[in-house]
């Protein structure tokens, strides 16, 4: 068939696909939508355009949150774009639909249940307060991301942005479907070479991580509730004393007094400051929780300098929304105002010189427990201001929970300018990776779970939020110790890691089921420890360019069809492949993969995951460590792969694990490369950036073969040489 025809058909399916929605909607006795032709369509950087609805331009486009800035044409259309959205519109409803190529797998989509794969799936996009996912068949969960990622029969990709925050739907079963219940709105298409092109696109256009303090990497251990302060203690010194690696103890909501954020309670939590002490002396970081509500009490000064400021969302005649959620009758910040973020951002100040370390936004999409539908009436108003317009909650509703992380973000940075905020949040809207990362929410402790947890995490790092991950071991609900060992010993390779609980289970800490878990936990997170050298390298990575820190297996070879739907195994960046024990059958890329042993015990252990590093890789590992203040780099150890040509590459990245320091050039990123020469490999130093001086240190070299690991080492920074014919195990 000519290019041409080709071309001519690609431009007819969205009209065709808009006709035949119209066909349906009137068979169905709905208002039909009524085509609406494209007003501006224009390139925005290589291979990544904008397209606008008849009736917006680019002086009348709406203020976008996902946007890092407001999209500015470099030039016109190239010819014969093969991506044409169609716009339409049905009463107050907005619609566009994207006809793709026959074939193309579809991903992305934010924080979904189900698989990897997208395709034939329906989505709702309005956060919700959804314990166990039950509500709507978990078809809408915390966060929304308008976003898809498409990628053709031959592996190349593009992704797509619906830049609208209002309650939409998105379909994809033939095409990409997204009918907002709001107005018209701006689409981005990117159409880049692979997948890991077109995710830098996305990066470009919605922002990537904060690099987050190294702390934030390690291991962390939840409990609603762990109270009062001596509870908090003791799980920390058992952590201790157990040799168990672990780095952060959280405070849920039973610390505040009475529920009032930014309080804690007189009997319980008398002396904040010196439980935080006490933690931080025994290699601990502390994170509390903060929730949008705000008790209703005269005597309470966060909900006086509130009221005094008006800060608080309208209900729609004009006065103070008010709604039930833990405290009672609470009132709630209206975040789309500069002014309410401000003082959101101020309440911080004295919190965090407590010595807190963290924070852990909850409850934010909001979760309004007498609300309609769990949350606040669509018709309430947000005042807005700056780029932001007055609208009604239905227009904002989505992006709650990503205002409010943006405005604890700031005040955080505020009350500790040296250090570097680290924030968790529950709800969020795309491209709200800029301010914090995430987990899954209220997931259970069952084995249909834990296996959901990997395409979820996956499809949120293909939505541009790299750093997220479930609740490890299940958090409504009690797992049997098989599935909690199962959890960890995967979720250890997961960007987030955390272990929760809901109030009333089991103990959920590692000891808590029994001798054989417990040594599973600590050979699972010893592993994840003396990888950590690789994982805070694929953050920083991800910090610049937006690249996923956890990847389908798909990234490893785009044009095999049968690693497309494969969401049992994953990729650790692109050197570490994953397959846990309880895969079955899964689809594994081709090329060299070999199986490595990382600590005592994780190769006969009967739930560790088969750990696999790929041929022509170098992989940077540190020793044990009980918690990140520990040095875990000298030695430095570096697993070798050797590719089909005896050659393997890799990096380490390095700074003070805190602090900007490293924005100034005070880090250290290093390429290493190993290189067959005769019967020996030479490990050397390909090149470094950065002006931090190269530690003293020693580097022990693990040659990886079919043969058995030989073994040498070395001074950092010098060639060394490992012969193949000597240390052997």
């Amino acid at each position: 068939m000519a290019a041409g025809t080709l071309t001519h058909r690609s431009r007819l399916l969205p009209a065709l696909i808009v006709l035949l929605a119209m066909n349906l909607q009137r068979a169905a006795g709905e208002e039909p939508f009524t085509p609406l032709a494209t007003g501006f369509s224009g390139q925005i950087a290589a291979g990544t355009a904008l397209f606008l609805p008849s009736g917006l331009t680019l002086e009348t486009m709406p203020a976008s949150l996902a946007l890092l800035q407001r999209p500015r044409p470099s030039g016109p259309l190239v010819a014969d774009y093969p991506l044409q959205p169609a716009f339409s519109r049905s009463g107050s409803r907005s619609r566009v639909t994207l006809a793709v190529p026959r074939g193309t797998s579809l991903y992305g989509t934010g924080e979904v249940t189900g698989p990897l794969l997208r395709n034939g799936r329906t989505i709702a996009l309005w956060n919700t307060d959804n314990f166990q996912y039950e509500a709507d068949g978990g078809r809408r969960l915390y966060q929304s991301h308008p976003w898809v990622l498409g990628v053709r029969p031959d592996g190349s990709a593009f992704g797509m942005i619906a830049d609208s925050t209002w309650a939409a739907e998105l379909s994809l079963g033939d095409g990409i479907v997204f009918t907002s219940d709001g107005p018209p709105f701006p689409v981005i298409i990117i159409d880049l070479g692979s997948p890991q092109d077109v995710m830098r696109g996305l990066a470009a256009m919605i922002g990537t991580i904060p690099l987050p303090p190294r702390w934030a990497l390690g291991y962390q251990q939840c409990r609603w509730s762990y109270h009062p302060a001596a509870r908090v203690q003791a799980i920390a010194d058992e952590f201790r004393r157990r040799r168990i690696p672990c780095d952060v103890i959280w405070m849920d909501i039973d610390y505040m007094d009475g529920f009032r954020v930014f309080t804690f309670n007189p009997s319980e939590f008398p002396d904040p400051r010196g439980l935080d002490g006490y933690l931080h002396n025994l290699g601990f970081k502390s994170i509390w929780m903060i929730d949008p509500g705000v008790k209703v009490d005269a005597g309470y000064r966060v909900y006086n300098s509130g009221s005094e400021g008006d800060v608080w969302v309208h209900d729609a005649k004009g006065a103070p929304f008010q709604g039930g959620v833990w405290p009672g009758a609470c009132v709630f910040p209206d975040f789309t105002r500069p002014e309410t973020r401000s003082w959101w951002a101020a309440n911080y100040r004295e919190f965090m010189a407590q010595g807190v370390d963290g924070v852990w936004n909850d409850m934010n999409e909001p979760s309004v427990f007498d609300g309609p539908d769990k949350t606040m009436p669509r018709d309430n108003w947000h005042r807005g201001g700056g780029v932001l317009p007055p609208g009604p909650h239905a227009q904002y509703h989505n992006a709650y929970g990503m205002l409010m992380a943006r405005s604890t973000r700031e005040g955080i940075a505020a009350a500790n300018p040296a250090k570097r905020p680290f924030v968790l949040t529950r709800s969020n809207f795309l491209g709200g990776q800029r301010y914090a990362a995430t987990w899954t929410g209220d997931n259970a402790s069952t084995w249909d779970f834990l296996k959901m947890a990997v395409p979820m995490t996956l499809n949120l790092g293909l939505s541009g939020q790299p750093f997220n991950g479930p609740d490890l071991g299940g958090f409504a609900g009690n797992p049997t110790p098989e599935l909690w060992g199962q959890w960890v010993a995967m979720g250890v390779f997961f960007p987030f890691c955390r272990g929760h609980a809901v109030k009333g289970s089991v103990d959920k800490e590692p000891w808590a089921f029994g001798p054989e878990v417990e040594s599973a936990a600590r050979i699972a997170l010893d592993r994840r420890y003396r990888l950590l050298p690789y994982i805070y390298t694929l953050f920083y990575q991800s910090s610049l360019d937006g690249s996923p820190v956890m990847d389908p297996v798909f990234f490893a070879d785009i044009r095999d069809a049968a690693l497309r739907a494969e969401d049992q195994a994953f990729l650790l960046g692109e050197d570490m492949l994953v397959v846990p024990r309880w895969a079955d059958h899964p689809h594994l890329p081709g090329g060299i993969w070999r199986s490595v042993s990382l600590v005592e015990g994780d190769r006969g252990d009967k739930y560790q995951v088969d750990l696999k590093v790929r041929g022509g890789a170098i992989v940077p590992l540190g020793r044990v460590i009980q918690n990140t203040t520990e040095e875990s780099l000298d030695p430095l150890t570096l697993l070798v792969s050797l590719d089909s040509r005896g050659r393997a590459s890799g990096r380490l990245f390095e700074d003070a694990g805190d602090g900007y320091g490293y924005e100034d050039g005070d880090y250290l990123l290093t390429s290493y490369q190993a290189e067959t020469r005769g019967e020996t490999v030479v490990v050397t130093t390909e090149r470094a950036e950065g002006r931090r001086p190269r530690p003293n240190r020693t580097i022990v070299i693990e040659i990886v073969t079919e043969s058995g690991t030989f073994r040498g080492s070395g001074i950092d920074g010098q060639p060394i040489i490992v012969p193949l014919h000597q240390v052997r195990t």
